[in-house]
């Protein structure tokens, strides 16, 4: 992106702003409620990561991926993760076939991978085979098969799902993996007056068609102005601090990170937390990030990074809680440090 000046800048901001609420408006037609999550995933989606949704059957979260596919005007994939699902059922493999001079030769035959927006519904259902190819090119934007590398164009964003209640048949992911995830958002339960405006849409009437407001390469655009968001010194090391609060052994662990926590964040853990809070200053209004933009961010940034030991588990800590412990005392030290 060419060199803005201080008010173009500005005015390209707003511009981002003004687009990002369309999004949530269109989204909105189609998703009762659910805010935070909508937030999360658009946020990601912009700062160039992937989200992990994590909620019970029935809560909306294919058609949040497939709403979401429709305002950007992009292909949409959906793939039904099983135990009997193999890598070459994701990104595809050559197939023998005959030229038109007769000669039989191999062409690749591209898989639901090659897609823009990818659903992986109950992920932890495959195999870790297929899991990890998945997140390969999750992490690298490309497969590579039988030697050969195909890049995956444009906007690549993946929304896993998993269902926290059935763990029978299942093959969890690894720290290692989950780490791959921008964010890990937790869908709630709808309240009493979300759960009558869902039964009036999809029992009453038609639901209206969301619009097609942003193109894949508009999100890639936005995702390059982000980054030229400034954050100042104080609140990079606050980012920073915050994530080496999570490991037990750290100066900056809270006690209830030494007495639950095995170990913490890793520094992408660090980078997502000041990509996805340089989005949120923008869309409160602001041109800079503050500690807040980072706070607003943590739990969905940190809760799939930080793992409990064998106390924290044995005593059903929730990780939300101890971020909630670290945001109080971590923003006590620095105000002290002051």
């Amino acid at each position: 992106m060419q060199q803005l000046s201080e008010d173009e800048f500005r005015a390209e901001l707003r511009k981002f702003r003004d687009e990002f609420e369309l999004l949530r408006t269109e989204v909105a037609k189609r998703i009762v409620g659910q805010e935070p999550i909508v937030d999360g995933v658009l946020i990601s989606m912009i700062a160039g990561g992937h989200v992990l949704l994590e909620g019970v059957p029935g809560l909306g979260k294919t058609l949040l991926v497939r709403t979401l596919s429709e305002v950007l005007e992009a292909p949409f994939s959906r793939i039904q993760f099983t135990p009997d699902l193999m890598p070459a059922d994701l990104i595809g493999t050559n197939i023998l076939v005959e030229g038109d001079n007769g000669k039989k030769e191999f062409q690749f035959q591209r898989g639901p991978l090659f897609s823009n927006v990818v659903l992986a519904d109950e992920i932890n259902r495959a195999t870790p085979k297929t899991q990890s190819a998945l997140l390969e090119a999750m992490q690298e934007h490309s497969v590579t098969v039988a030697g050969t590398s195909h890049q995956l164009e444009g906007v690549f964003f993946v929304l896993a799902t998993q269902n926290p209640l059935e763990m029978e048949g299942t093959y969890p992911l690894p720290e290692a993996q989950l780490d791959r995830f921008l964010m890990k958002l937790l869908v709630p339960f709808p309240t009493t007056e979300e759960m009558e405006t869902i039964m009036d849409r999809t029992t009453a009437g038609e639901i209206p068609p969301p619009g097609k407001v942003v193109s894949g390469e508009r999100v890639l655009q936005l995702r390059d102005l982000s980054r030229q968001i400034p954050i100042a010194d104080e609140v990079r090391r606050y980012a920073i601090l915050l994530v080496m609060g999570t490991h037990p052994e750290h100066e900056a662990a809270t006690a209830m990170v030494r007495q639950f926590v095995r170990y913490g964040s890793s520094p992408r853990g660090a980078q997502a937390l000041i990509l996805c809070a340089k989005i949120k200053a923008v869309l409160d209004g602001r041109f800079h990030v503050c500690k807040d933009d980072l706070k607003s961010v943590a739990h969905g940034v940190l809760r799939h990074r930080v793992m409990l030991n064998f106390e924290g588990q044995a005593e059903g800590i929730v990780v939300d809680k101890i971020i909630d412990d670290l945001l109080e005392k971590t923003g006590q030290e620095a105000a002290m440090a002051g």
